[in-house]
């Protein structure tokens, strides 16, 4: 769009760069800033417009795309220009994907290089590895707590080894998954070393106050994210003397996106990664880059102004790199980080479906699929351009953040119903084989949420501990049910890493002081290479599993149904136990494939003219796409066998 005053700057910027920029041949780059340059401008100037070094600010923001720009390989441009052209590539049915820890599944980013067709084996073609940057050996929590943006943490490789592993995944047309930590920084980074030191140029990345004054307004409106062990949201800093503002854990400093400086470096480093190969940034904690007093400080509007602003300058200098917004929130909030009243996707392309993943637990919990369907009725529309990540299990806790209308609708109280799902997986209900740790308990509260593998919570660990082979049978049935409710959701299914073959709960962590309070290292397991070997052993767990989601990912290839386009349609099957939709090729409506999973631990049926057009099963056969078989019916009634599911299509 032209518009005057944003291309005069514009045209001002253009003949301020610096030589070695305008010595260039980057002619993409400047047709793609000229075409972005009104939103970038708008958004820039919201944002910062009222600094008397706005324009200065502005053209070290397009300097800084440039040379971005200038040092991206030209393999990465070539592709850059493929994806321009196939825009929807994102959205097809062939992705699946898996995230790991490059240590724990491979001890170091060269090996996990080799272990590449693993991947192909099981037919994951995204790979989302998690955070590699330098942080501090104690207080790392995971690897998001920055100590260096730009170099590889050296227990883990070398930015040798990236580039390595990027090149090997990219001739295997296999998509790499990288972490930028947007909201905090280790406080041993460089920004907060030289603000300890009393830097003001630095004490300004970060929200930095003398006294209580303003730290207590804002603790008014504030929750505690984790109020069992890092209770409260700043952090008194002996030597400098003041109070900075911690919302995670005390030594993880939250970035003031209110000072042009901060954001220009983020965008530098999101830019350095995306040279570096990553064909998907995952933009962690987004729902908390804006600080507003008497606020929850969490989902405010300038946090997606930043993300429409970083999503534009992307645009420019990587327009082939997508975005993955990390915003666990409520599940009226999530669909807003795809951006509001668009089409295309203003902010991120791919955003975690945490709403389906919290119901699908409850459905395991209570047997039953009433919250799961009416809990999907309240998920809000996705934009035509983007897509779910539907998950089951990732290197985080387990948050039942159901709506509390939706419970109610579903005919339990909200308050009970927590409180019995957190007994259930963490085994103090009676009947429950789960074997689940609860975490960021809340005393105030009672609220808490759910850390275990996946094996672990369905009750694998139990049922080989009792060597009972039924409940083994069960285990694996509910396993295989869970991933072939997100292979065919709509979006891009994310298995996590040991969950294809069965790994269960890893209790050794409490033997390192590092992660011993912190249960989520229960689930964060050095993946075992022996175990999975027995994937090529006929009938043992582990080969029941990965072959179940090997079939299931190259039949979902298969299925142009499965794309997204927002292509779903819900069936109510009148069986609480059942969860029922139906998926239509974007090209041929009259190809359908209805989805049917039964939580139940007993066989149910269901009227399938109830949730199809009339006659469609006089006229046709029904055959279930995944395993290749007729499903038993009798007259109309469709038998689903417990803990199964089925793809059905007509022949």
């Amino acid at each position: 769009m032209y518009e005057q005053v944003s291309h005069s700057l514009l045209n001002d910027i253009m003949t301020e760069l610096k030589p070695d920029i305008k010595s260039e041949n980057i002619r993409h780059f400047y047709t793609r800033l000229g075409a972005n340059f009104f939103s970038i401008y708008t958004l820039f100037h919201y944002l910062y417009g009222d600094r008397d070094d706005f324009r200065q600010q502005a053209q070290r923001l397009v300097e800084t795309m440039a040379r971005q720009y200038i040092l991206r390989p030209d393999a990465l441009k070539h592709l850059d220009i493929e994806r321009e052209r196939d825009h929807n590539w994102f959205l097809n049915q062939q992705w699946a994907g898996m995230a790991l820890y490059s240590d724990g599944f491979a001890g170091d980013l060269k090996t996990l290089t080799g272990k590449v067709p693993y991947f192909q084996d099981l037919g994951v073609n995204m790979v989302h590895v998690m955070p590699i940057m330098a942080c501090p050996s104690r207080h790392s929590d995971g690897g998001y707590a920055v100590s260096n943006y730009r170099e590889i943490d050296q227990r883990v490789g070398a930015m040798e080894d990236l580039d390595n592993l990027a090149q090997e995944l990219r001739q295997r047309d296999i998509l790499l998954t990288l972490d930028v930590v947007l909201n905090h920084t280790s406080d041993e980074h460089e920004w907060a070393l030289r603000a300890k030191q009393g830097e003001e140029r630095y004490q300004d990345y970060y929200y930095v106050f003398p006294n209580r004054e303003i730290p207590d307004m804002f603790e008014q409106t504030m929750p505690e994210i984790f109020p069992d062990t890092a209770p409260g949201n700043f952090t008194w800093i002996e030597g400098m003397d003041k109070w900075v503002m911690t919302v995670f854990k005390h030594y993880q400093w939250d970035l003031n996106y209110n000072n042009p400086a901060v954001f220009i470096e983020m965008m530098d480093i999101i830019l350095f990664w995306a040279n570096h190969g990553a064909d998907i940034v995952r933009l962690d904690a987004v729902a908390f880059l804006w600080k507003k007093i008497g606020s929850t400080c969490q989902n405010e509007r300038e946090a997606h102004l930043i993300l429409q602003l970083m999503k534009d300058c992307c645009q420019v200098t990587a327009p082939g790199v997508l975005f993955i917004a990390e915003a666990i929130v409520a599940p009226v909030e999530v669909a807003k980080y795809f951006g509001e009243d668009a089409i295309n996707a203003k902010e991120c392309e791919v955003a975690y479906n945490a709403t389906f993943m919290a119901l699908l637990w409850d459905a395991v919990a209570t047997k039953s699929a009433r919250l799961l369907n009416q809990g999907i009725k309240s998920l809000p529309d996705k934009l035509e351009r983007a897509t779910w990540l539907n998950y089951i299990r990732c290197h985080d806790d387990i948050g039942l953040g159901f709506d509390d209308t939706d419970i109610r609708l579903a005919g339990y109280d909200p308050i009970p119903h927590r409180r019995y799902l957190i007994d259930y997986f963490t085994g103090q209900y009676a009947d429950s084989f789960a074997r689940g740790m609860p975490f960021g308990h809340n005393a105030k509260t009672g609220d808490a949420r759910i850390s275990g593998s996946l094996a672990s919570l369905v009750g694998l660990e139990v049922a080989l501990e009792r060597g009972d082979p039924k409940e083994i049978d069960d285990a694996i049935k509910v396993i295989i049910l869970l991933h072939g409710m997100i292979m065919s959701f709509g979006g891009i299914p994310l298995l996590y890493y040991g969950d294809e073959i069965g790994t269960t709960n890893d209790y050794r962590y409490v033997e390192d002081e590092r992660k011993s309070g912190d249960t989520r290292w229960m689930h964060r397991p050095t993946f075992d290479w022996e175990k999975a070997e027995l994937r090529n052993k006929h009938n043992t767990i582990e080969n029941r599993i990965f072959q179940a989601l090997k079939k299931m990912i190259a039949v979902r290839k298969e299925t142009p149904a499965f794309a997204d386009f927002n292509n779903r349609e819900l069936r109510d099957s009148g069986n609480p136990h059942l969860f029922s939709f139906c998926r239509i090729d974007p090209h041929h409506v009259s190809d359908r494939v209805l989805i049917v999973g039964n939580f139940d631990a007993r066989p149910q049926h269901m009227e399938i003219d109830d949730i199809i057009p009339t006659g469609f099963v006089q006229q046709t056969q029904l055959y279930d796409l995944y395993s290749g078989e007729k499903p038993a019916m009798f007259k109309n009634a469709l038998v689903i066998p417990s803990y199964r599911f089925y793809w059905l299509q007509a022949r």
